[in-house]
Formats: structure tokens, C-alpha cells, sequence
């Protein structure tokens, strides 16, 4: 079943701090004022989702469909998914892990308490 930009919200709205904002005048998600999705309206289905650059290379290099980049995010620590290919489950690992990318400290430290 594929996913949505409302599913994105969903998930990210279960999270500390987290607002519906804009971000290059595009739907977003922020934390503590940080982006860390966003609705990428030049390629219909897909988000941004930081990530560290590591788990980045990872998912590329698992010649999964659902994960991407252009040339544009070469060398951001950032992962394009297309929301038509993308398991909830791993969307949501995505999403939790975007946010504590972005987060400040006294969000992370909300969740963990």
C-alpha cells in the first residue's frame, strides 16, 4: 500500500515539537524550528528526509526503489523516498530517525525521559 504525505504528518506529529511548517515554500515538517521532511513538490511522491550520511549510502546501495537521490543532494546527510514504494514500517524508522536529526536537545531529551 503506498504512502502519503498525510501518512509523513501522521507519523511525525507523534513526535515532541514537531510543526506543520513550509520549507522552500514546500510542505514540511519541523523540529524546534529545524526542517527534517519535506514534501518534494518537483517530484510528485517523494520526500526529504535527513539521515546520516552513512545510512544514506546504505539504502542506495540496497537497490531498494523506494530510496533515491538527485545530484542536488549529493553530499547532504538527506534521502529522497518515493512515498508509492516505501513500506510503512521503514517510513516511520525513517521519519523517527529524521527527527532526531534534527531535534534539539531538549526535544531529544523530552522523548527519552
Amino acid at each position: 500500500m503506498a504512502c502519503t504525505w498525510e501518512d509523513v504528518v501522521a507519523l511525525g506529529r507523534e513526535l515532541p515539537g514537531v510543526e506543520e511548517s513550509t520549507w522552500y515554500r514546500t510542505p514540511s515538517l519541523k523540529a524546534g524550528g529545524k526542517g527534517f521532511a519535506r514534501l518534494r513538490t518537483e517530484a510528485e511522491g517523494a520526500v526529504m528526509l535527513r539521515c546520516p550520511m552513512a545510512e544514506k549510502e546504505a539504502l542506495l546501495a540496497s537497490g531498494d526503489p523506494a530510496f533515491f537521490t538527485t545530484p542536488h543532494y549529493d553530499g547532504y546527510a538527506s534521502i529522497l523516498v518515493d512515498l508509492d514504494k516505501v513500506d510503512r514500517v521503514q517510513l516511520a524508522e525513517l521519519v523517527d530517525g529524521a527527527w532526531w536529526q534534527a531535534a534539539p536537545a531538549k526535544l531529544r531529551e523530552q522523548r527519552e525521559g
